[in-house]
């Protein structure tokens, strides 16, 4: 019972990215200050070229609850988690928690596709590749924050009643701001979004029912954008 005491009063969460680490923040509430919560991405940070340290690999292994993005810029997970020295650790891998509702990248009227210089079989895995920006989705948001808090409730069921409380407190929130979002864009006397960069919306844009021109794919490694591609569009 001391065990499971101590254990209630450091609770351990370890998130790759910021929006991990603020959904689990507002759903532990006043708890936090019970809570060891880290963040492994620093600011600016590059979630398709982050490369965890070993500190980051040894506070994932003991981490009661451990959450990250999936899909291929985590190829590196598998790994750390092998060396879990925490047997009950929890995981929530979002893709998996989306499931279905997860998008293939797709490639749009004027983006810049991406050099290969990879055999035919790679080329078709690439075809598949999945759009990691869930979390810029409000209505994605609130089934990860589902599932963020069904998991803390199990882990430390003392308190599960705060976090369904919490939870449902910040989906509402959510909620709200999806409304004002339905609003803007039914208003909009148009209804599509340049952006020239690599393009996250995916999920955004799907959500209302926009287009959208992009210079690359969400999750490209391409930076540098071609004459062609600058051109068409500065003419939408």
């Amino acid at each position: 019972q001391n065990d499971s005491n101590k254990k209630d009063d450091e609770l351990k969460v370890v998130a790759t990215i910021f929006p991990e680490y603020d959904w689990v923040m507002e759903i532990l509430g006043d708890k936090a200050y019970d809570a060891e919560v880290t963040m492994l991405l620093d600011n600016g940070v590059d979630l398709h070229s982050y490369q965890p340290t070993a500190d980051d690999i040894i506070k994932v292994s003991d981490c009661d609850l451990f959450i990250y993005v999936g899909g291929e810029s985590d190829g590196w997970v598998d790994d750390a988690l092998k060396n879990a020295t925490n047997k009950d650790m929890k995981v929530i891998d979002l893709l998996e928690v989306l499931g279905d509702s997860v998008k293939a990248e797709e490639v749009v009227e004027g983006m810049q596709e991406e050099e290969h210089e990879h055999g035919e079989e790679h080329d078709h895995e690439e075809e598949v590749e999945y759009d990691e920006h869930v979390w810029l989705s409000l209505r994605n948001a609130k089934i990860l924050c589902e599932a963020i808090s069904s998991a803390l409730q199990q882990i430390d069921p003392v308190n599960k009643d705060e976090y369904a409380v919490n939870c449902s407190a910040y989906i509402e929130k959510l909620s709200e701001l999806d409304v004002k979002y339905q609003k803007a864009v039914d208003k909009a006397p148009l209804r599509t979004v340049l952006f020239g960069d690599r393009f996250p919306f995916r999920y955004l844009v799907d959500d209302y029912g926009l287009d959208y021109f992009a210079a690359f794919v969400g999750c490209s490694a391409e930076s540098e954008a071609s004459f062609e591609t600058i051109s068409f569009l500065a003419k939408k």
